[in-house]
């Protein structure tokens, strides 16, 4: 993996070791020489994702919609800034530019990005590893949602398996580097139509 997009909170969070995690897999990025693609903020646990590759000498990509630019205080120190028009734009380039996807924690925006690339990836328009850093249980009740929704008939059993789940950085890129995403040719049968 060259890049990885990285979704996470304009905010901190409350348990430090939220902003830990945040640094180790800023400064881990860095050192494989693997590039940061993520949404351009120089605040909360984006700022810190971000400024860990930096400080350790890696290469940070940022997009952002220009209208968030003064809100998410844009991160001018960053290697290459992209500012777009749109939240679409920006989530379309940030996953073009990116070989996979890891999930921080943080709010309504992050699940709103991860979301999209897990529908995405169940609908086969990606085939790109996705991860969830599980820092403290943080996506424990989200994983917990995906399986009720299972259970309810509206997931597949192999929509647990478009996602891999760790607790520190080392784990979750070498899971994700070993993930082999499920093929899921039908996402509902003739019978539910």
């Amino acid at each position: 993996m060259r890049s990885l997009c990285v979704f996470c909170g304009a905010n901190r969070g409350f348990l430090p070791e939220y902003a830990d995690s945040g640094r180790a897999l800023g400064r881990l990025l860095a050192e494989r020489s693997i590039r940061l693609v993520y949404g351009g903020g120089s605040v909360g646990m984006m700022g810190i994702v971000a400024d860990a590759v930096l400080e350790h000498g890696g290469e940070v990509i940022g997009v952002i919609p220009d209208f968030l630019a003064t809100k998410e205080l844009l991160h001018a120190g960053v290697t290459d800034m992209r500012v777009v028009q749109t939240m679409h734009e920006r989530k379309a380039l940030m996953a073009e530019l990116a070989d996979g996807f890891a999930a921080l924690p943080g709010g309504l925006g992050t699940f709103e990005e991860l979301f999209e690339v897990l529908t995405w990836t169940q609908l086969g328009l990606y085939r790109k590893p996705i991860g969830f850093l599980n820092v403290q249980g943080f996506f424990d009740p989200l994983i917990g949602l995906i399986d009720h929704a299972r259970e309810a008939g509206f997931c597949r059993p192999e929509h647990l398996g478009l996602f891999c789940t760790a607790e520190t950085p080392p784990d979750l890129l070498t899971r994700m580097a070993n993930h082999d995403l499920p093929a899921v040719p039908k996402w509902f049968t003739n019978e539910q139509i």
